[in-house]
């Protein structure tokens, strides 16, 4: 465990292979991160024929991270992260999708993925995917009433096709009265925002989130934020306060 003061109040890390915790003892909301990091942890390699994917979108959210730890630093919010690229198992589908181990990235293959036996996925599965979820599971039931918020970031141009205009996307399932109040006021103060896109929340696409929203009966919603903003600190910085001033006009961060 470490603590870290943040204007007045204590964030606190757990730290673990699969995942990393940020408490705070306010929770006004729950964050969730389940693709921070291209990090593989110890036991597994990037083979050189994947060398390409690194750096990309294919192995995680770029800047969101950074997003999701300001965001939780302005709010006092708890906050999980993960701690293994999303390549190696994503955190974000249910265990029967067919991308929970992506095997084929911008139509060239993933050799990390290729012909993975049982024993392996089991392993990924026991060692990363539970754990993290445990452990978001954990922060949910720890502030009760609280809604939940997983945080991601999209490509400006997704192979090859036109520019996404949008700056920001709130994705929901059910919670549509809540995410176009989101929209509106984040329209009002400048950003370009969308419902549902790029992606979309329903049929199951925002996974993570919203599975610990229904075991716990909380609302949830999901944010895209396009990576030339998480990536860029003086754009980020602006886009955290309103994102922050936002969830609490909102109702979102109590």
């Amino acid at each position: 465990m470490r603590g870290e003061q943040h204007g007045g109040r204590v964030i606190s890390g757990e730290l673990t292979e699969a995942y990393e915790v940020l408490e705070s003892v306010e929770a006004p909301i729950v964050l969730s991160c389940e693709h921070a990091t291209n990090r593989l942890p110890p036991g597994w390699t990037w083979p050189l024929k994947d060398a390409w994917l690194v750096e990309t979108h294919w192995a995680f959210d770029l800047g969101i991270a950074d997003v999701t730890r300001e965001l939780a630093t302005e709010l006092g919010a708890p906050a999980v992260l993960s701690r293994f690229s999303r390549l190696l198992i994503d955190p974000n589908r249910d265990t029967a999708s067919p991308t929970l181990f992506r095997d084929v990235a911008d139509g060239r293959l993933v050799q990390l993925n290729r012909g993975l036996p049982w024993h392996e996925r089991q392993r990924r599965l026991t060692e990363l995917y539970m754990p993290f979820h445990q452990a978001f599971g954990r922060l949910a039931e720890a502030a009760p009433g609280a809604d939940l918020l997983s945080l991601h970031s999209f490509t400006p141009i997704y192979e090859g096709g036109p520019p996404r205009p949008m700056e920001i996307g709130i994705l929901f399932d059910r919670e549509d009265v809540l995410a176009r109040a989101l929209a509106n006021h984040l329209s009002d103060v400048g950003w370009v925002v969308a419902l549902n896109k790029p992606y979309s929340g329903q049929g199951g696409n925002m996974y993570s989130v919203d599975h610990h929203a229904m075991a716990n009966q909380r609302r949830a919603i999901e944010l895209e934020l396009r990576q030339d903003v998480t990536t860029d600190p003086a754009r980020r910085e602006r886009l955290v306060t309103d994102l922050a001033e936002a969830l609490r006009v909102t109702g979102m961060a109590r």
